[in-house]
């Protein structure tokens, strides 16, 4: 079970950086959440920008808890033809992520998205290789994934100070043929989770290129597998009362609270167990 006063204890003086898109801030969300619930109203909480981040310090134990936001985890460029994904380059931050002593990585929603909405207009995979208008969404997927696994092993992180997380793929529920309700339209009117621990359409199939980019990864990255039970969570989002407007239902993200506070038990209870923590 949670406890926010032995998680803030466990890393006083300690930075947490969660790096991914607006899903992945639902789990910086919920740990800041749950971590003002544990110390109380009158505990004092910096909220602001910290660098590059977006970031709420626990002063009372040092304790910060940040987010960076990226699509891709890969570099986008701006050149005279306009916004290059570059597959074979980390984003230019990660420089700055190697400070934290906690990062917390995901991507996978972008990937697919199309339209000027998408965040680029051209494609790169390796430097000498041509800037293409677009590539198979699932290989660019997997390359810029493997991008990120080299920066993991270059070097560039000190194991010894800083503990890396993995967040597997979080579900979306705008097919509710996968859940055996082909009636619906999406998540809207569902209210309960589904019973059981198995999801009836599968995993998602990008979920197998996760698993095995990380199994290549020689350092120490801990693979926090949401996926599955995030799924049976079809009643878990916004729906219609997101706070985009205009009828649309939210089948993305997750309410708080909600299931990102599962996500931050098993987290905390990583944390927690590890001796190195301390």
């Amino acid at each position: 079970r949670f406890d926010g006063k032995v998680f803030l204890e466990k890393l006083r003086g300690k930075t947490i950086v969660i790096v991914g898109d607006s899903i992945s801030f639902n789990q910086q969300e919920s740990l800041t959440c749950l971590l003002h619930a544990a110390v109380g109203p009158n505990s004092k909480i910096t909220t602001g920008t910290m660098g590059p981040y977006n970031s709420n310090y626990f002063q009372e134990y040092g304790v910060t808890i940040a987010e960076f936001y990226t699509r891709f985890l890969a570099q986008i460029t701006t050149e005279k033809i306009g916004r290059v994904l570059k597959l074979h380059l980390i984003n230019d931050y990660g420089n700055v992520w190697k400070d934290a002593d906690v990062l917390i990585f995901n991507t996978g929603f972008w990937w697919d998205v199309n339209g000027n909405q998408k965040g680029w207009d051209f494609i790169q995979d390796g430097e000498n290789n041509p800037i293409v208008r677009d590539m198979d969404r699932t290989l660019a997927f997997r390359k810029a994934l493997t991008t990120w696994a080299k920066w993991v092993d270059s070097g560039v992180l000190n194991f010894a100070k800083t503990k890396v997380f993995y967040q597997g793929f979080y579900p979306d529920h705008y097919r509710p043929s996968e859940w055996g309700r082909p009636e619906l339209k999406d998540c809207a009117k569902e209210t309960e989770p589904m019973s059981g621990s198995t999801y009836p359409a599968g995993p998602p199939p990008r979920l197998s290129i996760v698993e095995q980019v990380l199994s290549s990864i020689k350092s120490p990255v801990q693979f926090l597998n949401v996926t599955t039970l995030s799924q049976l969570r079809k009643d878990g989002h916004p729906g219609r009362y997101s706070d985009a407007g205009n009828g649309f239902v939210d089948c993305t993200h997750w309410c708080l609270a909600g299931i990102p506070d599962t996500w931050s038990s098993i987290i905390f209870a990583y944390l927690t167990l590890d001796e190195n923590m301390a």
